[in-house]
């Protein structure tokens, strides 16, 4: 077949069209929170650990009963509509004393990783910045400190300043900060060799500006991950020093006394060990889950 003029259509351009804006441009903590929210496993992780710290917060002002008043005329109550997850050896109310050992786990997580995060990006920062000997004496000094087993850190707080909340957070802020620091380090000593930071050295900006202003608010992906995967460990290590008993004492109630109290009554009463154990798993699993996802939300060479 010939081909002739009538075959053929020209294609009109509209110049306005071509210029058009098909989407918004997105900040990068906007096309963070974009990609998370596409995360469904991260999302739930979210919501759960916002319900849990409502509910730490709230339940124990609402609830008929409290964690500390023992009734021996009630005790190892099956789970029931007076009491949702039964009662203790000493009558007390198990559902009541879960909440409240949520916010003692949640209080040493927290601060814990608030302190982590101050002395680790701080040390970090000033590490990775500098280089050179002020590197290598304070990492140093960081290996030193990260030699110590925790366990000698928190019998040593233990007799000297008493069973706590404050000592597991003091014992847990001594080394939990080394981690932080050496991501901070690393992410420093690729950025300060980048091209605005020669920019803005050479518009005047001093040496704690450029740390604080310019290298550290570009690795903060990194570090709210680690922020993020810092609390479950806190919270784990809580658990394990209550259970072993150089952790909170009674009466005050914490997951890892009452899994350590669940423990001898684990045949015939199984309740008593299975919450604070579920809620320890769930809430453990909840912070690793969003850490993961945080982690492919920022991380771009693992976007998708």
């Amino acid at each position: 077949m010939q081909l002739n003029k009538e075959h053929f259509e020209p294609v009109s351009i509209d110049l306005r069209k071509a210029e058009e804006i098909k989407r918004p441009s997105l900040s990068f903590w906007a096309d963070v929170w974009r990609r998370l929210k596409m995360n469904k496993v991260a999302m739930a992780s979210l919501i759960f650990i916002i319900l849990l710290v409502i509910c730490a917060i709230c339940v124990p002002w609402f609830t008929a009963y409290d964690y500390y008043t023992t009734d021996l005329s009630g005790k190892n109550q099956k789970p029931s509509a007076e009491h949702w997850f039964g009662t203790d050896d000493l009558g007390r109310d198990i559902f009541e004393r879960i909440w409240y050992g949520a916010r003692i786990s949640l209080q040493v997580g927290l601060t814990a990783a608030l302190i982590d995060l101050i002395i680790g990006v701080i040390w970090g920062g000033i590490a990775g910045f500098y280089g050179g000997k002020v590197d290598e004496i304070m990492m140093r000094i960081a290996d030193i400190l990260y030699a110590v087993p925790y366990l000698l850190v928190v019998i040593l707080l233990m007799v000297w300043m008493g069973p706590g909340v404050l000592t597991i957070i003091i014992a847990l802020s001594i080394t939990g900060w080394i981690g932080m620091a050496r991501i901070v380090r690393g992410q420093l000593m690729q950025l300060k060799t980048q091209e605005f930071v020669l920019a803005a050295r050479s518009l005047g900006a001093d040496n704690r500006r450029l740390i604080f202003k310019h290298l550290i608010p570009n690795a903060l992906g990194p570090i709210i991950v680690t922020l993020s995967l810092t609390v479950p460990n806190a919270i784990f290590t809580e658990s394990f020093l209550s259970f072993i008993g150089l952790g909170v004492s009674a009466p005050i109630a914490s997951w890892g006394t009452m899994s350590e109290e669940g423990l001898s009554a684990m045949r015939y009463y199984p309740w008593r060990l299975m919450f604070p154990a579920v809620f320890i798993s769930v809430t453990i699993l909840a912070f690793n889950l969003l850490g993961d996802g945080l982690r492919d939300a920022v991380d771009p060479r693992l976007r998708k």
